[in-house]
């Protein structure tokens, strides 16, 4: 795993985060990501109307300090592929590529190394559940189950039922040999917000 620059390693740091996310507007809208204690660790504005995915993450809302960027390989792709970058280093941290058919009925996502070599997925939880939330998007909170090649579960995205406000628990806790860098996890929790809301705002 690569270390982040202490600049920015406090930002990844933790086992546990919530992101929140406000309505979605003609212009965009705002990420923000908080600590265990309530402290705002992470900012993103997603620009709306773009053909190419391109969502930089700062550490605050000055947006001073960019830390990691994450962008589309291609305008148009059914099977995206989204590379995380280290913004203060430039060095990419993996990648996110989604599983096009798979994705149609149940997200699937393919987490990548640095080398684009498959180490883990990112999988909605269940089937049945999933369809219905292609019905019903703001009345069953979506989850989604994050395992490691060797089938080790690494991470949990949760979303708290709420139909008027996003918010997602991030939960690292059982990765406790450290196999998911912080930076890959916590873009994909960016990256799978930010569509969601593309798909429901």
């Amino acid at each position: 795993m690569i270390t982040p620059p202490p600049a920015a390693a406090h930002a990844f740091a933790h086992s546990h985060y919530l992101l929140k996310r406000q309505f979605f507007k003609l212009m965009g809208s705002n990420l923000r990501v908080y600590d265990p204690g309530g402290n705002l660790v992470l900012f993103v504005h997603q620009k709306a109307f773009r053909l190419r995915e391109d969502i930089r993450v700062y550490t605050d809302e000055s947006k001073s300090r960019e830390i990691l960027t994450i962008q589309a390989r291609q305008i148009i792709d059914f099977s995206a592929a989204y590379d995380v970058t280290d913004a203060l280093s430039g060095v990419k941290v993996g990648a996110l590529r989604r599983k096009g058919w798979s994705s149609l009925l149940r997200d699937s996502w393919e987490i990548l190394d640095a080398h684009d070599i498959p180490i883990g997925k990112v999988t909605e939880d269940n089937m049945t559940l999933a369809m219905i939330r292609r019905l019903l998007v703001n009345l069953i909170p979506q989850s989604y189950d994050v395992v490691a090649t060797s089938g080790q579960k690494i991470a949990d995205f949760h979303q708290r039922f709420n139909p008027f406000l996003y918010n997602l628990d991030i939960d690292f806790r059982m990765d406790t040999s450290g196999l998911l860098d912080r930076r890959l996890g916590l873009g994909a929790a960016v990256l799978l917000a930010a569509i969601e809301g593309r798909q429901s705002g």
